[in-house]
């Protein structure tokens, strides 16, 4: 929703409010009893005003949040790509570093699946894997048969899936072709359009995303009512305008009471 067609919608409930405050003021030439229906009215204005007007606008809040941020300067966004081995990663890497907005690149680590391990293949795995190849800084070995390696800092998920390939051969006679490579990129906020667009071009989504723009769309999504309580809170508020219009000579004379109590309190 636009800046402009947002106004209009504010200023189309402000003018539903001033009705409701009319009605309210008229309240004194009906009989007493008409006051439920006043109420009753107030509270059906407020309402459709809120589902027709404000709602749309609220819809939209966690769009701007995001905006906003987007906006900030020196916002980072860090977006976690699974990606398979199988894919061209150099090229991935090259075409990232080319475009507006790049930070960082990193292959963070790779998970190699392997077969369902016996508690005996499952002690062996954890005591060799670490001596395969001096870059791999830590790994896990889980029972289902899968082993995470993470690398040391610019050393490339090819070479670290063709050292454990080498030594797999070796030990078992066969080749293995594929890993997941799990990798960090790290961009300038008020670009990630231009990257998502990019990576989702080439079939890529990020299974994480962490930085100030994820972190107040969630907190604005966590604070936001439901569309439900948003229309009954416009409803009440149609109940207190049409509160304050039927009272509102009472207020005026309390408050020129008041106003004369403070000033002659002051002399």
């Amino acid at each position: 929703m636009d800046v402009i067609t947002s106004i209009i919608y504010i200023v189309l409930f402000i003018i539903m409010m001033v009705f409701v405050f009319s009605v309210g003021m008229i309240r004194k030439y009906m009989p007493k009893k008409e006051i439920l229906l006043v109420i009753l009215v107030a509270f059906l204005i407020g309402s459709i005003g809120g589902a027709f007007f404000i709602e749309p606008i609220y819809q939209e809040m966690p769009s701007v949040v995001t905006t906003v941020e987007k906006n900030m300067p020196n916002n980072e966004e860090t977006l976690y790509l699974d990606l398979s081995s199988s894919y061209d990663l150099a090229e991935l890497e090259n075409n990232l570093s080319h475009t507006d907005g790049f930070k960082s690149y990193d292959e963070e680590s790779i998970s190699i699946t392997l077969w369902s391990f016996t508690d005996t293949e499952k002690a062996y795995f954890e005591e060799i894997v670490g001596n395969i190849d001096d870059h791999y800084k830590n790994y896990t070995v889980n029972s289902s048969g899968t082993i995470t390696i993470e690398l040391d800092n610019n050393y490339s998920a090819k070479n670290a899936l063709k050292s454990f390939s080498d030594w797999y051969k070796l030990v078992y006679g066969d080749s293995l072709t594929y890993a997941q490579v799990h990798s960090k990129l790290v961009i300038d906020a008020s670009h990630l359009d231009e990257f998502e667009k990019n990576l989702l071009a080439r079939g890529i989504v990020a299974t994480k995303m962490e930085g100030p723009i994820h972190d107040s769309l969630n907190n604005t999504n966590a604070t936001m009512v439901s569309d439900t309580n948003l229309v009954l809170a416009t409803g009440i508020l149609g109940i207190v305008v049409a509160v304050f219009g039927i009272y509102f000579d009472s207020f005026v004379v309390y408050y020129r009471r008041l106003r004369k109590f403070m000033k002659n309190k002051r002399r």
